[in-house]
């Protein structure tokens, strides 16, 4: 397998800073986490923004879908902030041709935090973008969800099927 990985910011790569109170997105962690639980099939990671999912725009989505359409790769990961996940997966779907297998993966709390869900949620993403056909889908919260019948439950903190 040959994965393509695309981060795009979030909360998965948020970092506290203590003396503002205040989180920004940091550096992206899939490769970090990915090679400390020692994955071995080749990935490349993109780097296309350092945002919070809520300041995207429709050009930036438009971004997100030329970097997966452009991918060499027909098994692409893309992190992305749990807000607007659901509408840039939406955009993907709009646009692929049907070749590609895309998993959109976030956490609702900060990879570099002791309790985080993001570790679990990256391993639901490689295990969904290997035996998943081509198509696009979201994994959070231990599932993989489809992009048209799935919602975040702000207030129960988790992602849903409607």
């Amino acid at each position: 397998m040959n994965l393509t990985i695309i981060t795009t910011g979030g909360t998965i790569d948020k970092v506290y800073f203590d003396a503002k109170s205040d989180y920004q997105v940091g550096n992206p962690q899939i490769k970090a986490i990915l090679e400390r639980v020692g994955v071995t099939f080749p990935f490349w990671v993109q780097e296309l923004f350092y945002k919070d999912s809520l300041d995207l725009t429709d050009e930036d989505r438009a971004q997100i879908v030329d970097a997966v359409l452009e991918s060499s790769s027909n098994r692409v990961i893309v992190t992305h902030g749990t807000d607007t996940m659901v509408e840039t997966a939406k955009a993907l779907q709009d646009r692929l041709d049907g070749t590609k297998t895309v998993v959109l993966v976030g956490s609702l709390t900060p990879a570099r935090f002791r309790e985080t869900d993001a570790e679990f949620n990256i391993g639901v993403a490689v295990g969904a973008v290997q035996s998943l056909g081509p198509g696009v889908y979201l994994a959070m919260n231990g599932q993989v969800f489809d992009p048209e019948n799935v919602r975040k439950n702000r207030a129960a903190n988790r992602f849903e099927a409607i």
